[in-house]
């Protein structure tokens, strides 16, 4: 689980802080699209901010990040289905698109396999109070 959320931590934060710098060149990468409006590239931006949250959240939780690994597997699934949406629905495409949809793919099934380890200290058995 450590690891999981330091990779997650780094990449997350370089692509945050990509949409803070560079919103329309990280759009253009990663969906073959363009950020034409004040609007959008402020949404953008707002995206970026919030990706360098889950970042510094990820950081801070590697030692027990349990139900940081849970919220984490729901933001990499719905981000699975979103891309994957933008690909085949809206016909969007970018050098970057297929590789974050499998990026994104893998670490949700990490996010599994990490919350399915029994924790330290965990039983599979319930204890039964003693009688005497």
């Amino acid at each position: 689980m450590k690891k999981l959320l330091t990779i997650t931590a780094i990449i997350e934060a370089a692509t945050g802080l990509g949409l803070l710098a560079a919103p329309a060149v990280l759009a253009r990468l990663l969906l073959g699209g363009t950020l034409d409006t004040p609007a959008a590239l402020t949404v953008a931006r707002v995206g970026g901010t919030a990706l360098l949250a889950i970042s510094v959240a990820c950081w801070l939780s590697r030692e027990n990040g349990r139900a940081l690994v849970a919220a984490m597997l729901l933001y990499n699934v719905v981000v699975v289905g979103l891309l994957v949406h933008a690909a085949l629905a809206l016909a969007l495409s970018g050098l970057g698109l297929w590789p974050a949809i499998a990026l994104h793919l893998a670490f949700a099934f990490w996010c599994m396999a990490c919350l399915r380890r029994k924790r330290p200290g965990m039983t599979a058995e319930i204890s039964q109070p003693k009688t005497i």
